[in-house]
């Protein structure tokens, strides 16, 4: 009687340690799927210029991006960086500004640059329009940025005078002077942000193929 007792007690107490681990094993469990996942991967960063001609609206469209306040905006002399966030990557975006004693000096910050923004003011004279005509130009066959995914923006297309984004490419002759190149041509205002985000989406799947391409050389 005694043995059988003392079996019955040892199967017990076998029992009782099995199910205490196998619910120590459980909570190991929850508390790794919990708090042990890791980080999520970092997003990508690419770091970008944005030139373009004064009061072409670079840093309204910028700080609109960045949610920030557009109140009292002046030119920038000089150059500003912003990181500009979104889902899938982080820009960093270096802006120059477009006035005549700053764009010959444009080049000194080329380098590094792994995409460029052009901003022009698609409701221009026509003489500011071909100014900008002849910097995109420049641009596109400057040695550093020549192979460089380009987006451009014909802002202020909430103005009267705006021209379209066909009537840009026409005049600006995009189609035989950017062939072979990577570059996206969109209207843009900062009253429709949301199509300004779509436009730099596209962007950044161009510098995605161009970071696929460089990894299978």
């Amino acid at each position: 009687v005694l043995g059988y007792i003392a079996q019955r007690l040892n199967f017990s107490l076998c029992n009782w340690v099995l199910n205490f681990l196998t619910g120590c094993l459980q909570v190991v469990k929850c508390f790794r799927t919990l708090c042990c996942k890791g980080q999520p991967p970092p997003r990508p960063e690419y770091d970008l210029v944005c030139i373009g001609l004064t009061g072409s609206g670079k840093t309204s469209l910028l700080s609109r991006l960045c949610s920030e306040a557009t109140d009292n905006i002046g030119p920038t002399t000089g150059f500003s960086i912003k990181a500009v966030p979104f889902q899938n990557a982080i820009l960093n975006v270096k802006e120059l500004g477009g006035a005549d004693s700053i764009k010959k000096y444009w080049s000194r910050y080329y380098q590094g640059s792994q995409g460029v923004v052009f901003v022009l003011d698609s409701a221009s004279t026509d003489e500011d329009l071909e100014m900008a005509r002849t910097e995109l130009h420049s641009a596109l066959q400057h040695p550093q940025l020549c192979t460089l995914p380009f987006l451009i923006l014909a802002n202020h297309q909430d103005k009267p005078a705006a021209r379209t984004t066909q009537e840009i490419k026409k005049y600006f002759e995009l189609e035989p002077l950017a062939r072979g190149k990577s570059w996206i041509l969109e209207g843009s205002s900062v009253d429709n942000i949301d199509a300004v985000k779509q436009s730099f989406t596209q962007l950044i799947e161009l510098l995605e193929d161009k970071d696929q391409d460089t990894g299978r050389i």
